[in-house]
């Protein structure tokens, strides 16, 4: 009979529990971050313009439930979805009636339709003054105004390479995770000061968080994430290839036993004998015979077809 204890679940934190949090905000990065609130135990509502006239009937007004039907049911699940046209009087009404009870508001438009929409700060604070504000933008300060999407503000920060489209959408999913964040800050500044509170999160500077280690040096060629060190990087196997990460000492050093290299130093593991003894031994390695050795050697690697 086995006396190993069983795993310890961590019980999933609900800091938000008893928040309101009413959103504006469309597309990708407003809708993850509320889906990231709702998993925190905020009640979360949404407020959507209604669907363009040309659009299939039972659409919704966020253009990701055209774009994407199943990450928009994903993302809004166990949320009341409301429809209402801001732009006019009983729009407004439906806004404002739902604003009284709410927390938070989050959004993710320009300064100017937030002005057109009577959404501006310094007019909401006045109003609700309990209410914090998250607005998403594109850029920060003067900016703000600029038209951009995920793939110009990856684009800015070094973060596109040659003709390719990113594998996802960073600078967005990026931005989800630094307006959750705001939230968490806009409650706690609220609780303490006892009034509501501004925040801004603008997609770009979110790419240019993500590009930091870049912009440091790390993942420069020759750097040792960027390619320089032998153990940290993605070579071809037999049928496949293999994403070899064993870049502290005791992983490489295990990887050079395997290999049979006589040093595992990490000036040794920058050597072009070194990335040359790691690629013939690997290219004559199945997947399957890789994956065992990760488990047998506790070597990080990741294996692909």
């Amino acid at each position: 009979m086995s006396t190993t204890p069983p795993a310890l679940v961590a019980k999933p934190l609900r800091p938000l529990k008893g928040v309101r949090i009413l959103s504006l905000a469309l597309n990708l990065p407003g809708p993850a971050a509320l889906m990231r609130c709702r998993d925190m135990g905020a009640t979360c509502v949404k407020l959507e313009p209604p669907p363009h006239p040309s659009a299939p009937k039972g659409s919704s007004g966020d253009p990701m439930g055209l774009y994407n039907r199943a990450a928009y049911e994903v993302m809004h699940a166990g949320m009341k979805i409301s429809s209402a046209d801001l732009k006019t009087e009983a729009g407004q009404k439906v806004l404002h009636k739902a604003l009284a009870s709410t927390d938070i508001l989050l959004t993710s438009f320009r300064p100017s339709a937030l002005k057109k929409l009577g959404l501006e700060w310094k007019a909401l604070h006045k109003r609700y003054p309990q209410l914090s504000v998250v607005a998403i933008v594109g850029a920060p300060g003067a900016r703000a105004e600029e038209p951009g999407h995920d793939l110009t503000y990856l684009a800015e920060n070094a973060l596109v390479t040659g003709l390719d489209l990113p594998p996802t959408l960073y600078a967005d999913m990026a931005g989800s995770l630094m307006t959750s964040e705001a939230v968490l800050q806009a409650r706690l500044l609220q609780l303490q000061k006892g009034k509501g509170v501004y925040q801004e999160v603008a997609l770009s500077v979110a790419a240019g968080y993500l590009a930091l280690p870049r912009t440091w040096g790390l993942t420069a060629p020759g750097a040792a994430v960027g390619g320089g060190h032998a153990g940290y990087r993605v070579y071809p196997c037999q049928d496949g290839r293999v994403a070899l990460a064993a870049l502290e000492p005791h992983f490489a050093a295990a990887l050079a036993a395997e290999v049979g290299l006589r040093q595992s130093h990490i000036l040794a593991m920058f050597a072009p004998e070194t990335h040359t003894a790691i690629a013939a031994y690997l290219a004559g390695k199945t997947r399957q015979q890789l994956d065992a050795l990760a488990t047998a050697k506790d070597i990080p690697l990741y294996t692909l077809a």
